[in-house]
């Protein structure tokens, strides 16, 4: 009997995993069909569209199909709390779709995997926070990794680089703004979705008509089968929020530890596959780089999860007692670090 229950949990765990890297995979590839042979060159268009269906998505799921409860929040904690938390999900999800307009699948991804890196140096910087020495340690093979497949880059392209980087910072920023906006509100990734798209739609709506507009216009004009074209733009606001279903899924089926490792790996099926579709040139030196910084983000994912196995010590470890609860972030939630 304890055989069989843990071959299913064993089942139950590769299938949540499994298809969490398809709806993911499935998301970049698109997203970047869209930009790259639809020539659909609207990244604020395409967010606003992810967060319309992801809208429309978690409403069906919350509120029609009632397979997730609702968490309820106060109408004054909607715009003091969610809608700041909002507006950074917002940016977060705008810059990866703006930088996977200019640079490949496999640039784009390596760079995301600098998040761990952003995170612990802004809670350093910003709240003084005291870090282990062993995840100092293991930023190195991250940042290492990355300049070197950044200078290695066969297909570089300075702004797209930027929107990447960048768009690493806005998820370290939303991923600690989470821990002291929604303190006391327990989130799953379906209850987060329900209340920020709303808000991240109503910020993005107006910037997308105004500097996009007259392109879109455009470009229905000149492409060939525009409204087959958009089956596939819309196709991908809803792969969006099938993906954060997904998340949900996963995490209540794997543990941290295979969470981690599982998330690499789906960087690299990420870079294999969107190679496989779109042959962007990748030099040698190039997946070296890539994969120093997926090991360097297995590293620290390990080293975290032996830090919090520790017992709670009995004297402070920090160079001195915590002003207030800032202090005491966790370094990343690498749990919601998906969300579309």
């Amino acid at each position: 009997m304890e055989a069989s229950l843990f071959t299913w949990s064993v089942f139950r765990s590769l299938l949540a995993i499994l298809q969490w890297w398809v709806f993911n995979v499935t998301v970049i590839i698109t997203n970047k069909w869209i930009f790259q042979k639809l020539d659909f060159k609207f990244p604020l268009s395409v967010s606003c569209i992810h967060f319309i269906c992801s809208s429309i998505g978690a409403y069906l799921v919350i509120k029609v199909l009632k397979l997730k409860p609702l968490i309820t929040v106060e109408s004054e904690d909607r715009w003091r709390r969610i809608f700041p938390m909002s507006f950074v999900f917002c940016i977060n999800i705008v810059l990866g779709n703006v930088s996977l307009r200019y640079i490949p699948v496999s640039f784009m991804q390596t760079i995301k995997s600098f998040t761990p890196a952003t995170t612990v140096v802004l809670q350093w910087l910003v709240w003084r926070k005291y870090f282990d020495w062993r995840i100092w340690a293991s930023l190195v093979p991250i940042v290492g990794g990355i300049l070197l497949t950044s200078v290695t880059e066969l297909s570089f392209n300075m702004f797209g680089f930027c929107a990447a980087l960048f768009g690493c910072l806005a998820t370290s920023t939303k991923t600690i703004l989470a821990e002291s906006l929604l303190h006391g509100y327990k989130f799953d990734s379906i209850n987060t979705v329900y209340y920020m798209a709303p808000f991240a739609t109503m910020i993005l709506s107006i910037p997308a008509v105004l500097l996009e507009g007259s392109g879109i216009m455009d470009w229905l004009s000149t492409h060939p089968s525009p409204w087959s074209a958009f089956i596939i733009i819309f196709s991908s606001g809803v792969l969006a929020f099938c993906l954060n279903f997904s998340i949900f899924y996963v995490i209540h089926s794997t543990t941290a530890v295979t969470f981690n490792v599982a998330g690499n790996l789906k960087v690299a099926v990420a870079v294999l596959v969107s190679w496989l579709i779109f042959r962007n040139p990748i030099s040698g030196m190039n997946a070296v780089g890539c994969a120093i910084t997926l090991i360097g983000c297995t590293f620290y994912g390990y080293i975290r999860h032996l830090l919090s196995q520790q017992p709670p010590p009995g004297t402070p470890r920090t160079p001195r007692t915590p002003r207030n609860l800032m202090e005491l972030l966790p370094l990343v939630n690498d749990k919601l670090d998906d969300k579309v």
